[in-house]
């Protein structure tokens, strides 16, 4: 597939400076956001913070959601880079959930206060800012391809026709984690680090379990439930019957 062409081809000078405005617009947002709330943060009052005229703002990112979604991908691709330390050291399933698990809080925490205000609109199955959405999708499945690799480098034995499935319940798993983070108020959020580590060990002792073949077919119809009845979750998975796949 060919690049768009819509202007001159920007030197690498050129190419620095629009990834540090387009950094300057999103921080700026995320600032405001923080301060003001979303609903009464403009993007005319980003474009002013930013020192950037109004278009300009517009020309990276064409509106709030828009920032929220450059939101989101940030922190998957943070999340990912920091998560590498975890992932080369352990072996162990359990430490290695946990660890991403506990990374992704650490990341997250700046945005705890913001992520509480902003959960109204997140909530909304019809909003483009829901971790399900068809808008979402990139730093979704950023997310779930860090839960591929934990479930590929670890020791545990998983069986293949699991191995497609897990990882999307492991991240169904981190938002149920993130659902809770909003709304804890500990100091340091330190419930929300416990229930990571007990989550993990739930998870690592059911991926265990599993391998039985007499369970796998139970974890194919809890996939199967996800799939079916949460908004966004689109794979589509051989029917655990043989009946070929759904929609087909």
């Amino acid at each position: 597939m060919s690049a768009k062409n819509d202007g001159p081809v920007e030197t690498g000078a050129q190419s620095s400076k629009s990834e540090q405005t387009r950094a300057l617009i999103l921080e700026t947002a995320m600032r405001l956001f923080r301060e003001r709330g979303y609903e009464k943060t403009t993007m005319r009052a980003i474009a002013t913070e930013a020192g950037v005229s109004v278009g300009n703002a517009y020309y990276y990112f064409a509106g709030k959601e828009h920032l929220i979604q450059g939101f989101y991908d940030q922190l998957a691709a943070e999340h990912r880079v920091a998560v590498r330390e975890v992932l080369e050291r352990e072996t162990d399933l359990e430490a290695r959930l946990a660890g991403v698990l506990k990374v992704w809080l650490d990341i997250a925490l700046p945005y705890h206060e913001f992520a509480v205000h902003f959960f109204k609109n997140a909530a909304d199955p019809d909003s483009p800012l829901s971790p399900f959405s068809p808008e979402s999708e990139h730093a979704r499945e950023e997310a779930i391809r860090v839960h591929r690799e934990v479930l590929a480098g670890a020791k545990t034995k998983v069986a293949p026709e699991l191995r497609d499935v897990l990882p999307e319940l492991m991240w169904l798993s981190q938002m149920g984690l993130v659902l809770y983070w909003i709304f804890d108020r500990t100091e340091g959020r330190e419930r929300s680090y416990r229930l990571a580590e007990r989550g993990a060990r739930l998870t690592a002792r059911g991926v265990s379990l599993a391998r039985f073949r007499v369970l796998r077919p139970l974890v194919l119809e809890v996939h199967e439930l996800f799939t079916d009845f949460l908004p966004g979750m689109t794979r589509v998975l051989p029917d655990p019957g043989g009946k070929g796949r759904r929609g087909q």
